[in-house]
């Protein structure tokens, strides 16, 4: 009888290859993963543009850091997976240290006219609450809350994802909605 390997066996097997330069693996892993963090990173960063970036940069990043990848620390793809929440986050980080430059400029000017990038920020000022809410939180509680609410996947998926028992993963999950409440409470 022949047994098929599980597809994160497969995908750990090509990590370890691309950790010693196998572009045909790296293929593989591109293949594997590219259609998920480009997902992850549209629903975190809400453009479609900068979410292609993200994924491109994050792709390039397995490529040169794949032996930094610890099999026992978790499947292949938590692994990407983080490496794009990161690098999504960054990107949202980034933007809004821009746009809190830009208020505090506009802010220094008198009497300036309507200002539409302004009015902007205010408008996704929700958004942005939420988002740093969320970035507050501790990896073990904002992973499995970005696995379930940006990329759709179950508590048992979330577990499997991250090599971690649902029980635990439910218990986290309840935690960091928790925190995530009181922090945009707190916000008000």
């Amino acid at each position: 009888m022949l047994h098929r390997s599980r597809p994160s066996a497969r995908a750990e097997e090509l990590l370890a290859r691309v950790a010693d330069g196998d572009k045909e693996a790296f293929a593989g892993v591109y293949e594997a993963f590219s259609e998920t963090v480009m997902g992850l990173a549209c629903r975190i960063l809400r453009d479609s543009a900068q979410a292609e970036e993200v994924t491109q940069d994050v792709m390039i990043e397995v490529w040169r850091t794949a032996d930094r990848y610890d099999p026992a620390r978790g499947s292949a793809k938590a692994w990407v997976l983080t490496l794009a929440h990161r690098r999504a986050v960054d990107r949202v980080r980034t933007a809004q240290a821009s746009t809190q430059r830009e208020q505090r400029a506009t802010a220094l000017l008198p009497d300036r006219d309507f200002d539409e990038v302004a009015e902007t920020v205010l408008t996704h000022d929700e958004q942005r609450r939420l988002y740093h809410c969320l970035a507050s939180l501790a990896r073990q509680h904002r992973v499995p809350l970005v696995l379930a609410y940006y990329q759709g996947l179950t508590y048992l998926e979330v577990a499997q994802a991250l090599t971690t028992p649902a029980g635990t993963v439910k218990s986290r999950m309840r935690a960091a909605l928790q925190q995530l409440r009181a922090c945009l409470e707190g916000d008000r």
